[in-house]
Protein backbone atom coordinates (compact mmCIF):
# COMPACT_ATOMS: atom_id res chain seq x y z
CA UNK A 1 0.00 0.00 0.00
CA UNK A 2 1.13 3.35 -0.64
CA UNK A 3 1.31 5.56 2.15
CA UNK A 4 0.13 8.74 0.01
CA UNK A 5 -3.21 6.61 -0.52
CA UNK A 6 -6.82 8.22 1.41
CA UNK A 7 -8.67 5.14 3.12
CA UNK A 8 -11.84 5.48 4.93
CA UNK A 9 -13.90 2.54 6.42
CA UNK A 10 -17.39 1.93 4.50
CA UNK A 11 -19.51 3.61 7.18
CA UNK A 12 -17.55 6.96 7.49
CA UNK A 13 -18.00 6.85 2.90
CA UNK A 14 -21.66 6.86 3.84
CA UNK A 15 -22.44 9.11 6.34
CA UNK A 16 -19.68 11.60 4.72
CA UNK A 17 -21.01 11.25 1.43
CA UNK A 18 -25.29 10.55 2.29
CA UNK A 19 -26.49 14.13 1.86
CA UNK A 20 -24.44 14.90 -1.40
CA UNK A 21 -25.06 11.65 -3.27
CA UNK A 22 -29.05 11.61 -2.31
CA UNK A 23 -29.21 15.16 -3.57
CA UNK A 24 -27.36 14.40 -6.78
CA UNK A 25 -29.63 11.64 -7.30
CA UNK A 26 -32.57 13.52 -6.90
CA UNK A 27 -31.86 16.33 -8.91
CA UNK A 28 -31.19 14.05 -11.89
CA UNK A 29 -33.91 11.37 -11.17
CA UNK A 30 -36.82 13.71 -10.32
CA UNK A 31 -38.37 10.63 -7.76
CA UNK A 32 -37.51 9.92 -4.39
CA UNK A 33 -38.16 6.31 -5.29
CA UNK A 34 -35.24 6.54 -8.00
CA UNK A 35 -33.22 8.29 -6.00
CA UNK A 36 -32.93 5.85 -2.97
CA UNK A 37 -32.18 3.32 -5.82
CA UNK A 38 -29.54 5.03 -7.27
CA UNK A 39 -28.29 5.84 -3.46
CA UNK A 40 -28.33 2.30 -2.72
CA UNK A 41 -26.46 1.47 -5.94
CA UNK A 42 -23.92 4.14 -5.45
CA UNK A 43 -22.50 3.01 -2.07
CA UNK A 44 -22.61 -1.01 -2.63
CA UNK A 45 -20.44 -0.09 -5.61
CA UNK A 46 -18.41 1.92 -3.29
CA UNK A 47 -18.27 -0.90 -0.76
CA UNK A 48 -17.21 -3.37 -3.79
CA UNK A 49 -14.24 -1.32 -5.10
CA UNK A 50 -11.01 -1.35 -4.00
CA UNK A 51 -9.46 1.82 -5.56
CA UNK A 52 -7.25 3.24 -3.33
CA UNK A 53 -8.07 7.41 -2.96
CA UNK A 54 -5.29 10.30 -3.18
CA UNK A 55 -6.97 12.53 -1.08
CA UNK A 56 -10.61 13.81 0.29
CA UNK A 57 -11.20 15.68 -2.91
CA UNK A 58 -10.21 12.85 -5.17
CA UNK A 59 -12.92 10.53 -3.19
CA UNK A 60 -15.78 13.14 -3.19
CA UNK A 61 -15.27 13.33 -6.94
CA UNK A 62 -15.61 9.49 -7.34
CA UNK A 63 -18.62 9.38 -5.70
CA UNK A 64 -20.30 12.50 -7.39
CA UNK A 65 -18.85 10.18 -10.57
CA UNK A 66 -20.08 7.30 -9.92
CA UNK A 67 -23.73 8.86 -8.39
CA UNK A 68 -23.66 10.71 -12.23
CA UNK A 69 -23.32 7.49 -13.87
CA UNK A 70 -25.87 5.39 -12.07
CA UNK A 71 -28.51 7.87 -13.21
CA UNK A 72 -27.20 7.89 -16.60
CA UNK A 73 -27.23 3.78 -16.69
CA UNK A 74 -31.00 4.13 -14.90
CA UNK A 75 -32.02 6.13 -17.82
CA UNK A 76 -30.90 4.25 -20.29
CA UNK A 77 -32.75 1.21 -18.91
CA UNK A 78 -35.17 -0.74 -20.32
CA UNK A 79 -37.56 -0.19 -17.24
CA UNK A 80 -37.22 3.37 -17.24
CA UNK A 81 -37.58 4.23 -21.47
CA UNK A 82 -40.95 2.11 -20.60
CA UNK A 83 -42.31 3.57 -17.85
CA UNK A 84 -40.60 7.65 -17.84
CA UNK A 85 -42.45 9.47 -15.31
CA UNK A 86 -42.17 11.94 -13.94
CA UNK A 87 -43.35 13.49 -10.67
CA UNK A 88 -43.29 16.63 -8.36
CA UNK A 89 -40.53 16.57 -5.87
CA UNK A 90 -42.53 17.64 -2.56
CA UNK A 91 -40.69 17.85 0.68
CA UNK A 92 -37.15 17.05 0.12
CA UNK A 93 -35.49 19.78 1.69
CA UNK A 94 -37.29 22.64 4.24
CA UNK A 95 -37.30 25.67 1.97
CA UNK A 96 -39.04 28.96 1.84
CA UNK A 97 -41.29 29.25 -1.16
CA UNK A 98 -38.49 31.08 -2.85
CA UNK A 99 -36.35 28.90 -2.82
CA UNK A 100 -38.65 26.11 -3.67
CA UNK A 101 -39.58 27.66 -6.69
CA UNK A 102 -35.96 27.90 -7.54
CA UNK A 103 -34.88 24.65 -6.61
CA UNK A 104 -37.91 23.45 -8.84
CA UNK A 105 -36.65 25.75 -11.78
CA UNK A 106 -32.90 23.78 -11.52
CA UNK A 107 -34.77 20.83 -11.75
CA UNK A 108 -36.40 21.80 -14.87
CA UNK A 109 -33.23 22.52 -16.67
CA UNK A 110 -31.49 20.14 -19.32
CA UNK A 111 -29.57 17.64 -17.85
CA UNK A 112 -25.90 19.03 -17.90
CA UNK A 113 -27.30 22.79 -16.77
CA UNK A 114 -29.15 21.00 -14.04
CA UNK A 115 -26.22 18.70 -12.45
CA UNK A 116 -23.45 21.65 -12.46
CA UNK A 117 -25.59 24.19 -11.54
CA UNK A 118 -26.44 21.89 -7.98
CA UNK A 119 -22.67 20.91 -7.75
CA UNK A 120 -21.63 24.45 -7.75
CA UNK A 121 -24.98 26.08 -6.02
CA UNK A 122 -26.17 23.28 -3.65
CA UNK A 123 -22.85 21.07 -3.04
CA UNK A 124 -20.50 24.08 -3.01
CA UNK A 125 -17.94 22.55 -5.62
CA UNK A 126 -15.78 24.69 -7.40
CA UNK A 127 -15.39 25.03 -10.92
CA UNK A 128 -12.42 22.93 -10.77
CA UNK A 129 -13.95 20.05 -8.94
CA UNK A 130 -17.01 19.81 -11.10
CA UNK A 131 -14.26 19.65 -14.31
CA UNK A 132 -12.54 16.40 -12.51
CA UNK A 133 -15.59 14.80 -11.03
CA UNK A 134 -17.21 15.17 -14.74
CA UNK A 135 -14.43 14.74 -16.72
CA UNK A 136 -14.82 18.10 -18.98
CA UNK A 137 -13.37 21.12 -19.15
CA UNK A 138 -13.15 24.09 -17.16
CA UNK A 139 -14.32 26.47 -19.83
CA UNK A 140 -17.23 23.68 -20.20
CA UNK A 141 -18.33 23.57 -16.85
CA UNK A 142 -18.18 27.60 -16.55
CA UNK A 143 -20.41 28.08 -20.13
CA UNK A 144 -22.93 25.33 -18.82
CA UNK A 145 -22.97 27.43 -15.24
CA UNK A 146 -23.74 30.82 -17.27
CA UNK A 147 -26.22 28.81 -19.61
CA UNK A 148 -27.78 27.69 -16.89
CA UNK A 149 -28.30 30.80 -14.74
CA UNK A 150 -29.52 32.40 -17.91
CA UNK A 151 -32.14 29.48 -18.53
CA UNK A 152 -32.83 30.37 -14.66
CA UNK A 153 -32.96 34.08 -14.90
CA UNK A 154 -35.52 33.89 -17.64
CA UNK A 155 -37.58 31.13 -16.00
CA UNK A 156 -37.91 33.86 -12.97
CA UNK A 157 -39.00 36.53 -15.48
CA UNK A 158 -41.32 34.84 -17.55
CA UNK A 159 -38.97 34.50 -20.83
CA UNK A 160 -39.48 31.41 -22.50
CA UNK A 161 -36.49 32.36 -25.28
CA UNK A 162 -34.05 28.67 -25.66
CA UNK A 163 -30.64 29.65 -24.24
CA UNK A 164 -29.12 26.49 -26.21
Amino acid sequence: MDEKSFHRTPEEVVELYADTVYKIALSQMKKKEDAEDIFQEVFLNYMNCKKDFLSEEHEKAYIIRMTVNCCKKHFRSAWFRHWAELTEITGVVNRNDREEDLYESVLELPAKYKLVIHLFYYEELSVAQISQALHIKESTVKSQLMRGRKMLKQAFLGGVEDAR
